[in-house]
């Protein structure tokens, strides 16, 4: 099966979960911003959690179906149509061939996650199939005139799903079940995020210090896949502080010489040298994945054995719901 690219939206790139275990050698992990949006959208069609499926940002694609799919949107609250006909999100759907998906703006949210049954089929570099936008690694993104080959999806799954293709005459046929997805997806536009003091945070001022659990900064229009740059309260060491590069992840909050601190993200450089003044909560990235530019930010102080207890939850959670999917796979 193919997947025709007729518009490329702003940005979309595929994603799985990224490349692991080669910081060392200077390669980031990259793979997708909401790990847990992916994860869910690839449960739903019948896919293993990190097959590669498609990041959208902010405006969506035109994909045109050769073949019949079986499809799930999850993540941002996207504007997704066949032929004019909305479809819902959070839930497997079958289209016809010939099908044209067209993903317009998000009303809510930054990224939206397309997995179609099988996985998207591509060449994988280091271990991944995820697109590293900064590191130039991985499979381009998308443009029009682009082919996208998935895998043989596995008829046996969504029986009921599929033969209502066959008997039917709607443009597509969505379960009659979905994924709750309030709590995947937050949106309040007031983003509240748990944070762990980071390694230098004492090293701030003492005002310093009181703002940066107390104040509201805001998401800049520079922040990427790379890191979110933050605006607001300027924030400042108490004594200059010479620091060697260390190895960097996910979730830390620096603080460069300008004094409005950055949050890396999933394509974040694997060393730097810039003070560590918190680190975002593994819990709570998905949900910073989804902030766009100009949203409120706080930031929340836990300690390390509440950000662990958050994060088991959460992962004990979507297991459960990867055990109800697959109940309902012969459906």
């Amino acid at each position: 099966m193919s997947i025709e690219v007729l518009k490329s939206g702003l940005l979309s790139t595929l994603q799985d979960g990224g490349r692991h275990g080669l910081q060392h050698l200077g390669v980031g992990h990259a793979g997708a911003m909401d790990k847990n949006a992916l994860r869910l959208a690839n449960y739903l069609v019948g896919n293993a959690a990190n097959a590669v499926a498609m990041e959208i940002t902010l405006q969506g694609p035109r994909l045109r179906f050769e073949t019949p799919a079986l499809i799930a949107l999850t993540g941002a609250d996207i504007d997704a149509r066949i032929h004019q006909n909305p479809i819902p999100l959070w839930r497997p759907i079958v289209l016809r061939a010939g099908s044209e998906l067209v993903l317009g703006g998000m009303r809510i949210g930054a990224r939206s996650y397309l997995a179609v049954a099988g996985g998207i089929e591509v060449a994988r570099m280091l271990g991944s199939g995820s697109t590293d936008i900064n590191a130039a690694l991985g499979p381009p993104s998308l443009q029009v005139g682009m082919r996208l080959n998935c895998n043989p999806e596995h008829r046996d799954r969504y029986i009921r799903l599929w033969s209502a293709l066959d008997v039917g005459a709607e443009k597509y046929h969505a379960a009659s079940w979905w994924i709750d997805p309030a709590p995947w997806f937050d949106a309040d536009p007031n983003i509240i995020v748990h944070t762990m003091r980071g390694a230098h945070f004492a090293q701030l001022d003492d005002e310093s210090q009181r703002v940066f659990f107390a104040d509201e900064f805001r998401i800049g229009n520079e922040s990427n896949r790379v890191g979110y740059r933050l605006q607001g309260p300027h924030l400042k060491l108490a004594a200059p502080l010479e620091l060697i590069s260390e190895g960097l992840s996910a979730g830390t909050v620096q603080l460069p010489p300008s004094g409005n601190a950055i949050v890396l993200m999933a394509e974040h450089p694997t060393t730097g040298g810039y003070p560590r003044i918190g680190h975002v909560a593994s819990a709570d990235l998905a949900k910073l994945a989804q902030a766009r530019p100009g949203q409120s930010l706080r930031f929340t102080e836990i300690d390390l054995v509440e950000a662990q207890t958050r994060y088991l939850a959460q992962q004990a959670e979507i297991e459960r719901l990867r055990l109800a999917i697959a109940d309902r796979l012969h459906d």
